[in-house]
């Protein structure tokens, strides 16, 4: 009998369906020689401390650091997991070979090998590695079964993550909470993390900023000619008396135009969504969490409407593109419309898109071609999103003129730029009613902007205008902006390019960031008023009082995170990643106790939910 274990229920009923494995048990589907069971996510987890050694079970200075050696899984403790895996192992002991189904990622490798692993297997393993759930991709995949050790040093990636956040988080958050937390009953224990306390570090340093902030007023010159606003080309006057200098040498004077130029530019169709951009634009367009989306886009994979969702890559390989009218066709009864411009004609092959060198184990969300049916109002919004993105980047590009005219008043120059959609491209998939554009500012930022049918010398009167502005400070974080600094190691990146190749260095993994903003919710170290998160007293003194630098550094934190993807391109050794962190751990466990000071950090009272009913 060969067992197939997958790491959800629903995706076992899937499989078993197609592999006629019909009969149901408790625990697992059995039939034409196949028997399909299934985790719950993670059966197994690392040992806790006292399962080394009892002594560890005390929160002491003393027994710290504490660095098992070898480590080891155990079940956890709950009893519907114990109970799923004494069946998943009365199957494992009498399998022919085993299918691990997980989810094909880091952690789904995980997951299933953990489970193995406990059981003691000693028969072959195969590995079903899929981008989507439907049908024709099980069924390939089960024609293309791989090797098991084939994703080794997935795996090991994956062991040495989970590793290196045990020997962090169970050593420093003991070590913080003994030597700096509060000494009253009940007091919660201060959560450090190998992910969690650097993304803390960038809310704080943002907060700090605005406080500290000191508005400054500058000037603008502006004036108006023929209903048009010129901008002075010098910017901002950052002192009042230039500008009114400035003011006075062209008040009375003729404007004449001094340059007219058209420069045409194209604009490609945006990038195909990663996990990141897609919980990003969800943010901005619905104000859902990265929880949330990560949760609905999950549900539309498990539907089968779109491909697998925890990826870091904005690019297909090359053997999707044969696939894709397919694809467009499955959905064309949703976008028949945005379709017609398509049929006939030889689907567009960008580099921009297709490209297999950028795509390692998965390619960017994409819809599968199944109908979408049955979709809540939330997981519609969220296809609609994903499909917009691939029709889109069918499209030809957008074709524009940028007209920059000059002028100049008492010797003074001017400048005012405007722009004129030649042919819309892309953008036609992405037409919105007025209210819609109105309530979008990155839409109107990029709305056509008509300008005067202006020639070059020609002159007359205008409005001169001053005026004092105040400089501002850095904005707070949402959890877009957020997710976009986790990526980018805390640097502002607005170029997707740059964007893409600065993933390697980012702070956590897509399918994690989400469950640690969830996890900062949840200790109490930030809050949300509106959509804009702030940092409390709790989050602020905990980031004040960890002097280490390592553990509070996103770009530190990123270059192991950079680490542990070349550990699954086997390109770094796993032994040295485990070894660099428990001598660091060493090092940080040593400067906290030689700490001399009395420091204590606040303790939030307990949470309290929104209108909304969000804990903050």
């Amino acid at each position: 009998m060969v067992v197939c274990i997958a790491e959800k229920p629903s995706v076992a009923r899937d499989i078993a369906r197609l592999l006629g494995a019909t009969h149901q048990y408790e625990g697992y589907l059995e039939g034409n020689g196949y028997q399909v069971t299934w985790t719950f996510g993670h059966l197994c987890e690392l040992k806790y401390p006292e399962d080394y050694y009892p002594q560890w079970r005390r929160w002491e200075l003393g027994q710290l650091p504490m660095l098992p050696s070898p480590f080891g899984i155990r079940l956890k403790q709950d009893e519907g997991v114990q109970k799923q895996f004494h069946i998943i192992e009365g199957l494992m002991k009498q399998a022919e070979y085993i299918v691990n189904c997980g989810d094909a990622g880091q952690e789904g490798e995980l997951i299933q090998r953990w489970v193995m692993q406990k059981v003691g297997i000693s028969c072959p393993v195969k590995r079903l590695w899929i981008s989507s759930l439907t049908e024709e991709s099980i069924r390939e995949g089960f024609q293309n079964l791989e090797p098991a050790n084939n994703r080794d040093s997935l795996y090991m990636a994956g062991l040495c993550r989970a590793i290196g956040d045990w020997v962090l988080g169970m050593n420093a958050t003991r070590l913080y909470t003994l030597k700096y937390g509060r000494r009253e009953m009940q007091a919660p224990p201060l959560s450090v993390g190998r992910v969690q306390t650097p993304t803390l570090a960038l809310i704080v340093k943002r907060q700090r900023e605005i406080e500290n902030f000191v508005p400054e007023p500058y000037w603008v010159l502006a004036t108006m000619y023929r209903d048009t606003l010129f901008t002075a080309q010098k910017g901002k006057y950052l002192q009042e008396e230039e500008a009114r200098q400035a003011l006075a040498q062209i008040t009375g004077k003729p404007f004449t135009v001094t340059s007219v130029a058209t420069k045409r530019g194209k604009e490609a169709p945006p990038k195909l969504y990663d996990l990141t951009s897609l919980q990003v634009e969800c943010n901005k367009k619905f104000s859902y969490s990265a929880d949330l989306t990560l949760n609905l886009i999950q549900s539309l994979y498990e539907k089968h409407v779109t491909t697998y969702p925890r990826v870091d890559t904005t690019y297909l390989s090359d053997d999707i593109y044969p696939k894709c009218p397919n694809i467009l066709n499955g959905i064309s009864g949703l976008y028949a419309e945005l379709m017609t411009p398509l049929r006939g004609k030889k689907l567009k092959k960008s580099k921009k898109v297709f490209d297999s060198s950028k795509v390692t184990d998965h390619h960017a969300i994409i819809p599968t071609g199944v109908a979408a049916q049955n979709l809540t109002d939330a997981e519609r919004k969220v296809f609609d999103l994903v499909a917009r993105r691939f029709i889109a980047v069918f499209y030809e590009d957008c074709v524009f003129d940028t007209t920059t005219v000059e002028g100049e008043s008492g010797e003074v120059p001017f400048k005012v730029q405007g722009k004129h959609i030649i042919e819309e491209g892309w953008r036609a998939v992405y037409k919105k009613d007025r209210k819609e554009v109105e309530e979008d500012e990155e839409q109107q930022k990029d709305e056509e902007r008509l300008l005067p049918d202006f020639q070059k010398g020609e002159s007359g009167p205008h409005e001169p205008q001053l005026t004092k502005k105040m400089t501002t400070p850095p904005k707070p974080y949402t959890e877009a902006t957020l997710l976009r600094a986790m990526e980018t190691a805390g640097k502002t990146v607005e170029d997707e390019e740059l964007r893409d190749a600065m993933k390697e260095n980012g702070i956590g993994r897509p399918s994690t960031r989400a469950a640690i903003i969830q996890t900062l919710f949840r200790r109490r170290y930030i809050r949300m008023e509106r959509k804009s998160l702030y940092a409390t007293a709790t989050g602020c003194e905990l980031i004040d009082i960890i002097h280490e630098e390592l553990l509070k550094s996103a770009e530190l934190t990123g270059r192991w995170e950079k680490k542990l993807r070349d550990i699954e391109r086997k390109t770094y050794d796993a032994a040295t990643f485990v070894n660099e962190i428990k001598q660091m751990v060493c090092d940080i466990v040593a400067q906290v106790k030689a700490d001399t000071t009395n420091r204590r950090v606040t303790v939030v009272p307990e949470e309290v939910k929104t209108k909304k009913g969000r804990k903050q």
